[in-house]
């Protein structure tokens, strides 16, 4: 877990650099991130208005992220802005929605400095970009505690195609997006530049940093969601916890040497054997859990491919069985702790 510093956003500028009310942040530097979307009425109503297609739902979802729980109070504003939007995107993605526009409750301890809120507006221009949504609305706040980045996302999924978290069956073979621990292995980076020291390249440090200060949204995988699967969900809270969420009454065997992992994961294990449970209950990884009946698998992978999103299959639900971890010799592995938990002690 981050630690939690009591500095505010820019507290190392020079006191006149702070901005000096809320409708200059607001207008300044949050407004443009409106640009294009007409029911945001530039940020200046109590509301915002979205008219979706016809013949689509709305999706929401909310997915806040705190100083010293999320994130490290002194990481770059503009990492901190596209992660807090991205964490709500990968929601957006695991349901086979695509992104529309978001509000942002922003709480900070103290008013910040125009730098720090530059880079900030920087980095979520940067995201709404990349995830193709706007800003339409939110507010923002003074606290006691730490910064506090709140955001509600809406996104749109055809009416009636919505992937829902809990509709996988037995038999239903289960994938996973891209490669699993590289946030984890990032943090431990992020946490220690020295660690591993031998093990891990430069560009491999920076490797893993990257996907943990910026997590990339599985967008393009939404159709192959729509059309192939039973259900889906994101890997945030560790691939075993999200794993046994997605499986519910079912369960699974799952292999280590079927979890995909970067170079930099797999040399961190083979120097490290102990890392393996830090692979698989680390969470941040923002990867795709997803549920495919047989029928369907060879259309899946087909809208895998044709989307750029690499897979790898982890198994089959059975309702016969439960949640068991094999290591690399096939030997069951007890655990305790299947991920992070905000309220565990």
């Amino acid at each position: 877990m981050p630690p939690t510093h009591a500095n505010a956003p820019g507290s190392e500028d020079r006191p006149e650099d702070r901005i000096e009310s809320e409708t200059d942040l607001v207008q300044t530097y949050l407004a443009p991130l409106a640009a294009g979307s007409p029911g945001a009425f530039g940020l200046r109503d109590d509301a915002a208005l979205i008219s979706p297609e016809p013949g689509t739902d709305l999706v929401v979802s909310s997915d806040p992220i705190i100083a010293g729980v999320h994130f490290f109070v002194d990481d770059a504003p503009d990492d901190v802005a596209w992660k807090a939007l991205a964490v709500n995107a990968s929601d957006m993605a695991a349901k086979g929605a695509t992104p529309l526009a978001y509000i942002l409750t922003l709480a900070l301890p103290d008013a910040p400095t125009r730098a720090w809120m530059t880079r900030f507006s920087d980095g979520l221009r940067s995201a709404q970009e990349s995830f193709g949504c706007h800003l339409i609305g939110g507010d923002t706040d003074r606290t006691p505690g730490p910064l506090s980045i709140g955001i509600t996302i809406f996104g749109a999924v055809p009416a009636g195609r919505f992937v829902p978290r809990q509709g996988a069956a037995a038999g239903d073979h289960v994938f996973v997006t891209g490669t699993i621990g590289d946030a984890a292995l990032g943090l431990a980076v992020r946490r220690d530049p020295s660690v591993f020291a031998g093990v891990l390249s430069d560009d491999e440090r920076a490797f893993v940093l990257g996907r943990y200060l910026r997590p990339r949204p599985r967008i393009a995988l939404a159709e192959a969601l729509r059309n192939h699967a039973s259900a889906a969900l994101d890997v945030s809270d560790g691939l075993l916890k999200d794993l046994a969420r997605l499986a519910g009454p079912s369960g699974i065997s799952l292999s280590l040497g079927s979890v995909p992992m970067s170079p930099a994961v797999s040399a961190t294990l083979a120097h490290d054997a102990a890392f393996a449970r830090t692979i698989l209950t680390g969470g941040d990884d923002y990867e795709l859990l997803v549920a495919v009946p047989p029928a369907s698998i060879a259309d899946f992978k087909t809208g895998a491919e044709q989307a750029g999103i690499a897979i790898s299959r982890l198994g089959v639900l059975d309702a016969g069985r439960k949640l068991e971890i094999l290591d690399q010799h096939g030997t069951p592995i007890d655990w305790r702790q299947l991920g992070y938990d905000h309220f565990s002690r």
